[in-house]
């Protein structure tokens, strides 16, 4: 596996590819990797012959608050991981590699109303540092197609938006979320959790399994559904942020007369101690 620091490194590489007449697979991540990290790594080469990954702690994406100081960098681990998995190149670049200046004068990218909402509306101008990495990502890589998990759909359909809207030549594959046993979305941050929030972690995903029964079973009062859930998390020690129902393709507010259960999704962040846990889960027919 190659490491690389730089934008010119990194495209004569994926040029030489590309001359061999290789598609390239690519998974952008932050780094402190985890197996659900690990499983986008191994979904890119099932996509393709060639594979980058690159880790980069995204300043623009965090919020003045945030644990962007503090957020955990493991670059040996995190290597070691992905060479095992059969990673052909990571992308490790310095910040000022990407950000040659300072942020507030960079350009950025922003999609419009998806980003406003859920995660947007708790974390403004998040979206915006997402966006704007990954396509400045999409130019120096170049890939065919680029693989990002499902734990952060309200993202997943972000960057599709984008790519749309932009013609960007590239096609976005969404990965199933990885979970513990207990259920728990695997995350970066759930190192962040002591033992006793660890123990009570699981029951986010519990709640949003009971939300879902209740709407299988024919009930249809979201504002209801989404308060007693709220009051559930909020009851075994978590501090909710949001717990939403929305249609999956859109994320849109659903109606009883409008939308099928089956085209809904069910969203929820809540904090558990320095932990912002976030997860979502389908409504399929019962």
């Amino acid at each position: 596996m190659q490491i690389l620091n730089t934008i010119a490194e990194l495209r004569a590489q994926v040029a030489a590819w590309r001359r061999a007449g290789e598609r390239v697979a690519f998974v952008p991540t932050m780094g402190n990797l985890h197996p659900g990290h690990i499983r986008l790594v191994e979904r890119a080469r099932e996509q393709a012959p060639r594979t980058v990954a690159s880790i980069f702690v995204n300043p623009m994406q965090f919020g003045a608050n945030e644990d962007y100081a503090g957020y955990p960098r493991t670059l040996e681990n995190d290597g070691r991981q992905l060479e095992a998995v059969g990673l052909d190149l990571l992308f490790a670049p310095p910040l000022a590699e990407i950000y040659p200046r300072p942020l507030e004068q960079m350009t950025q990218v922003a999609v419009p109303e998806l980003s406003a909402i859920l995660c947007g509306a708790s974390r403004p101008g998040h979206f915006n540092g997402v966006t704007t990495v990954v396509s400045k990502l999409f130019n120096q890589v170049q890939p065919d197609v680029a693989v990002f998990g499902e734990k952060d759909w309200q993202q997943l359909l972000i960057i599709r938006r984008m790519v749309a809207d932009l013609d960007i030549p590239v096609e976005i594959v969404g990965v199933p979320i990885v979970r513990e046993a207990d259920g728990l979305a695997m995350s970066s941050r759930n190192g962040y959790l002591s033992a006793q929030e660890r123990a009570i972690a699981p029951k986010l995903y519990a709640t949003l399994q009971a939300t879902v029964e209740r709407l299988q079973e024919g009930e249809r009062d979201y504002a209801v559904l989404e308060a007693e859930a709220k009051t559930r998390l909020a009851a075994a020690g978590f501090r909710p942020d949001y717990f939403e129902i929305r249609g999956s393709d859109d994320l849109q507010r659903p109606t009883a007369e409008t939308q099928a259960v089956s085209a809904l999704r069910i969203f929820a962040a809540a904090w558990l101690g320095r932990a912002r846990l976030i997860d979502n889960l389908a409504v399929m027919p019962n």
